[in-house]
């Protein structure tokens, strides 16, 4: 990578940001298209979150992906927020052309599980109430699936979630309920999607929020944890003969829309996912 006074900045900030493989995949693709950019990560406490900001737009930086802890905060210091990024609550993208504020996850995952199912006119499950569940929620409702239903273990949480869906007049078919509870709703599902970080690294427990016996070979399993790649529910859906779904084409594809909105060029997604991949150690 040939690095020169032209070359144009996007990055990510984030507290911690060790554990990111958005460089290795972002720098593949401006590679790839002989793009003069460079991504890199960037710790930001959340103390110095504005004038992270503000430093960025004064240092001509282009474009940042934001994790946590920042996602939410990070709004009060944008002009502008992209429509389901307001919906949602929450940002990850920040397009400095105009200062907007984008959130890329939802449609991340929309786009992994679009390999193998539609997700129009489908019963979805969508375990747990956080941020990504947030996202992808949100844009289940957009792209019209037939029901919601959110499980979490606090289910105050998921009404909580449930509502704001509702009040968005995207969706009208949402229900809540217990995760203990997910395999009473198993039989009926067309698309199950876990939100939660049951199964990361490096907390390697053999835990899953559901069991083979309670799926069917239709099921579309997608479960957003990407390290390890084969997590415990996948392993479980495998073995029912569904269909898996691995997190890191959420990572792939959410990176993507980025990158699109930072270059306004259509995203290699072969030599990105290659270099997922062998970042990975696949």
């Amino acid at each position: 990578m040939n690095i020169q006074g032209s070359t144009k900045i996007v990055g990510l900030i984030g507290q911690p940001i060790e554990h990111t493989f958005s460089p290795p995949m972002h720098n593949a693709a401006f590679m790839k298209l002989g793009l003069d950019y460079v991504y890199l990560p960037f710790s930001v406490n959340p103390i110095n979150l504005k004038s992270a900001i503000s430093g960025a737009k004064s240092l001509s930086i282009q474009g940042l992906n934001v994790t946590i802890p920042h996602k939410i905060d990070v709004i009060k210091y944008l002009d502008e927020l992209d429509e389901i990024a307001k919906l949602i609550g929450a940002v990850n993208t920040i397009d400095f052309k105009n200062l907007k504020g984008y959130n890329t996850d939802g449609i991340g995952a929309i786009k992994a599980i679009e390999e193998v199912s539609n997700v129009k006119n489908k019963n979805v499950i969508v375990s747990g109430a956080g941020g990504a569940s947030r996202a992808i929620s949100f844009y289940l409702a957009k792209f019209g699936v037939e029901s919601l239903t959110i499980l979490n273990r606090n289910v105050v949480k998921a009404e909580k979630l449930a509502n704001d869906i509702l009040n968005s007049d995207l969706i009208g078919n949402i229900k809540t309920d217990s995760l203990e509870n997910i395999s009473k709703y198993l039989t009926k599902s067309d698309i199950l999607i876990n939100t939660t970080p049951l199964g990361m690294n490096p907390s390697l427990e053999a835990v899953s929020i559901a069991n083979a016996n309670d799926m069917h070979e239709d099921l579309v399993v997608f479960d957003a944890v990407y390290n390890p790649n084969e997590t415990v529910l996948l392993k479980e859906a495998i073995k029912a003969g569904a269909k898996p779904v691995y997190g890191i084409k959420m990572l792939l594809y959410q990176g993507a829309e980025s990158f699109e909105i930072w270059t306004g060029k259509k995203a290699p997604i072969k030599a990105m996912y290659e270099s997922l991949i062998k970042t990975l150690n696949l």
